[in-house]
């Protein structure tokens, strides 16, 4: 994707193995798109002008969560979306590929030789027949059909199923849907190979894609993510730790998957909280019901205006995104929101945000800022944030906070999960937090 569409957060390289734990754990190392670390880095832009740019892609980003898509090919997905840059590898031998990763996808896919239309890639451009173990997937095969009505085609010459994805940002990716082997590198030097893993091989991709990357890699919780399709190898369990330092040269986030990925909330640990995760369409992205969310000691009732007058919760009300900075809740609840924020605010006076993005700003010369805590109420768990979570800091003497209002669907978004441990368990079907520094040594 082009830089100004990239989302936050940059997952990319280094990945170890722990072979005592059956199934298999991994865990992965995250590098903030902003850090040092970064290809993206920029060295010549600002503090104020990253975070803008971020905050940007989040109101770009929530566009791709609207439950009414725009035309009949739009698959509810937006090209931009993809959060991470993951490293992998594909084929027999092994062909390296440098792709986003994405927690709102489902079908992985990159660009494959020979090439229809394929956009300029900086990585070599994998070949399927130059691989030993690429099979492409019949028409009426179960993987087929696990696509959408309008995101699947028939070769019927050839029998050869095709997939066709058309982006929020007018781009595009049409190939075919195939199965290879796609391996995982570790630091002991011996990477980690899925066979049988299910891909489109694209010859026919362009619009806004960066050259930097391949593709897409899948990370939602429909039934063709990499995710759902390691399964059972990882225990159906996965689970990330971003920490607000990660845009430093010292700052370490990670994402885990396998067994020993999430905490066990039936332990004595009054840290660790579970919400369900509710079941709703699309299955690419997973839903939690936020109850209520509270401003100090204030405890205001999560209602959405597009809903009925019925003062009852709507179930799977807001989506848990890692790749959407901001958070963003329903316009009508946020009026009261807001002023209740404003309120408990001290040492500061609301002020405008000079980009026009964040609705409550917050002004306060030499003063300290007073800040109330933020606790948001899901079904079960009441998770309470830090300053660092709910706010940010803008300049010296500003801050904003880091939730805005929206008429589309609610997201919870990467800046109030940062410090911890997000746990998502696709068998029981719960998500979990537990407060920690992600910074350290997991």
């Amino acid at each position: 994707m082009s830089t100004s569409n990239l989302l936050v957060t940059l997952f990319i390289l280094s990945m170890t193995l722990s072979s005592s734990t059956n199934p298999k754990h991994f865990t992965v190392k995250l590098i903030h798109r902003d850090s040092p670390h970064s290809p993206l880095y920029n060295p010549q832009t600002t503090l104020t002008d990253r975070l803008n740019a971020a905050f940007l892609r989040s109101i770009s980003r929530s566009r791709r969560f609207n439950h009414h898509p725009q035309t009949d090919l739009q698959s509810g997905l937006i090209g931009a979306g993809g959060e991470f840059f993951m490293s992998i590898t594909i084929g027999t031998p092994p062909t390296n590929v440098l792709a986003i990763a994405d927690t709102g996808s489902d079908l992985t896919w990159v660009q494959c030789k020979p090439c229809q239309q394929c956009y300029k890639e900086n990585g070599p451009i994998f070949d399927k027949s130059k691989s030993s173990t690429y099979k492409n997937e019949p028409c009426d095969s179960r993987n087929c059909n696990a696509l959408s009505t309008n995101e699947r085609g028939c070769d019927e010459s050839h029998n050869v199923c095709k997939y066709r994805y058309s982006y929020g940002d007018q781009s595009f990716t049409k190939g075919d849907v195939a199965t290879e082997t796609i391996s995982i590198g570790s630091v002991t030097g011996s990477p980690v190979s899925f066979p049988g893993t299910v891909f489109g091989c694209g010859y026919n991709n362009g619009g806004t894609f960066d050259e930097t990357g391949s593709g897409i890699i899948g990370l939602g919780g429909g039934d063709l993510s990499l995710v759902s399709q390691l399964g059972t190898s990882i225990s159906k369990k996965f689970s990330y730790c971003l920490s607000h330092k990660s845009s430093t040269i010292n700052g370490t986030s990670v994402i885990n998957l396998g067994t020993n990925s999430i905490p066990s909330v039936t332990s004595k640990d009054s840290n660790v909280l579970s919400t369900p995760l509710v079941d709703k369409e699309p299955k690419t992205y997973y839903y939690l019901t936020l109850e209520a969310i509270s401003v100090g000691k204030t405890k205001i009732p999560y209602t959405e205006s597009y809903e009925t007058s019925s003062e009852t919760t709507t179930k799977g009300n807001i989506i848990i995104d890692s790749g959407t900075t901001l958070t963003l809740l329903d316009s009508g609840f946020y009026d009261s929101f807001g002023a209740a924020v404003e309120e408990s605010v001290t040492g500061a006076k609301r002020v405008s945000d000079p980009k026009g993005l964040l609705s409550h700003c917050f002004k306060s010369g030499n003063a300290e800022i007073g800040l109330p805590e933020i606790t948001m109420h899901f079904t079960g768990a009441d998770v309470k944030l830090s300053p660092l979570n709910a706010f940010v800091k803008v300049s010296e003497d500003m801050v904003c906070m880091s939730m805005i209002p929206t008429t589309e669907v609610a997201i919870y978004g990467n800046f109030a999960q940062m410090d911890f441990l997000v746990g998502y368990d696709l068998e029981t079907r719960r998500v979990s937090f537990q407060r920690m520094d992600c910074s350290a040594d997991l």
